[in-house]
């Protein structure tokens, strides 16, 4: 996958065999990459990121999204937010997040990365 290089790669495989996680909104709540809700009564309040979860795979995965931005598969899902008013940073949490559910749905169902998949729902 564009973007996921080995230490990335053995970060990701190590997780997801260690622990089994039943769908890929369970992987990226693990990753801390899930918003958290601050509302009470009435207020809604901002959605920020949870941050639970290992920082390290958090900041291998951001990592990996800056990488995967300039890659011929994920830099037009980039660009795409960026165009939209999404900050640099916001984009890339976007990316690095389809990054988690890819890697998620590349080891459940034991496939390999199709781009085509990705810019269906961008």
């Amino acid at each position: 996958m564009p973007g996921v290089g080995p230490v990335v790669g053995m970060a990701l495989t190590n997780t997801l065999e260690r622990v089994p996680f039943r769908n890929a909104d369970a992987f990226v709540a693990f990753t801390g990459f899930d918003p958290r809700a601050n509302d009470s009564g009435n207020k809604i309040g901002r959605r920020r990121l949870s941050k639970r979860g290992p920082a390290e795979l958090r900041r291998l995965l951001f990592n990996a999204a800056m990488a995967a931005a300039k890659s011929k598969a994920w830099k037009p899902i980039y660009e795409h937010y960026r165009a939209h008013g999404w900050s640099t940073t916001a984009a890339l949490v976007i990316i690095a997040r389809k990054v988690a559910r890819a890697a998620w749905s590349i080891h459940h169902y034991n496939s390999t990365f199709d781009p085509e998949r990705i810019t269906k729902n961008a």
